[in-house]
């Protein structure tokens, strides 16, 4: 298939590009391209299981709304720009970490566009906002290397030219700013929950992208989740080993378990495996997992508690 988008560059990323393919060795490359990790799905479900279950709900929402936010405005950056990933039209950069190994290379619908980096974004806002909100000196350190690991990484691999991962670091550092300084001053989570919602709504009719559909079924089922629980379900979070132990696993095994449950029901429903309406089956599907998630599964963490249950631990602060 000859994928289509716009193809745009400055010569300097592709020379510094082929430079690194070329000079940094296949072990070092291996090194270097696993930092992607830290910018994908499941190490983001992994941390913020583990910060909205066990170590500081409100903390956490603040971070996650900040997260799929910028995600979901990556991907709908991405399908306005259209712009063709650098081994689409570089014969001498290789591809060393595609987003989907067993699909076809240069199936720009699979493979997605280039323009900004998601994985650059996430693993900016993650950790960058772990460090702002959690007081412990040491999370500055991966606040610094992994972002920019990650963001290399995408480069190494041939998936984005270097002004796409700037782009999502830029994204990404203003979503660690704005976003939670809107939430002090609304002083109203739903309010806040609603404005990011809505602000990325508008891809619902220009996106054609699965990253975008997953994006906003994350965010919305994430904004709705944890409104809910504020509401209807107030878990106390938990410092004990045995409990983080099977909140997490409790927790992974729902988003796996789920994740595939919700995907066979909804193909009884919407019957194409591609179209509009099978994008918004994926918001859907992801919706409702990160709303059974993050909203329903916390009311288990109850049952154990005792009469008196575990203290909150403090709110943190910036």
């Amino acid at each position: 298939m000859v994928p289509y988008g716009n193809t745009f560059f400055f010569n300097w990323e592709v020379d510094l590009m082929v430079w690194l393919q070329t000079h940094l060795g296949p072990a070092m490359i291996s090194f270097i391209t696993f930092f992607s990790i830290f910018g994908e799905g499941i190490v983001l479900v992994l941390f913020m299981g583990l910060l909205y279950w066990c170590y500081d709900k409100k903390t956490a929402r603040t971070i996650g709304l900040s997260v799929m936010t910028g995600a979901t405005c990556c991907t709908m950056i991405k399908g306005l720009v259209l712009r063709r990933r650098p081994y689409f039209d570089h014969e001498q950069i290789k591809v060393f970490r595609p987003v989907k190994p067993d699909a076809d290379l240069h199936d720009i619908g699979i493979q997605g566009y280039s323009f900004p980096s998601i994985h650059s974004s996430n693993a900016m806002i993650l950790f960058v906002s772990m460090a702002l909100l959690i007081p412990a000196g040491w999370l500055v350190i991966p606040a610094v290397v992994l972002p920019f690991m990650t963001g290399l990484s995408r480069v190494v691999a041939g998936v984005h030219y270097p002004t796409d991962v700037l782009t999502g670091w830029l994204i990404g550092l203003v979503c660690v700013i704005v976003i939670p300084r809107l939430e002090k001053k609304l002083a109203n989570t739903a309010v806040l929950s609603g404005i990011l919602v809505l602000v990325t709504c508008p891809g619902l009719f220009f996106c054609r992208g699965e990253d975008y559909f997953t994006s906003f079924g994350l965010l919305a089922g994430f904004a709705a989740g944890t409104l809910f629980e504020e509401k209807f379900v107030h878990f106390e979070n938990t410092r004990k080993p045995l409990q983080i132990i099977l909140r997490m696993a409790g927790g992974l095994a729902i988003y796996l378990v789920l994740n595939i449950a919700i995907k066979r029901v909804l193909a009884l429903v919407i019957t194409a495996d591609t179209g509009y309406m099978a994008l918004l089956g994926r918001s859907v599907r992801y919706a409702l997992l990160s709303f059974i998630a993050f909203g329903l599964y916390p009311a288990l963490f109850r049952f154990g508690q005792g009469k008196a249950g575990e203290k909150n631990p403090p709110e943190t602060t910036a």
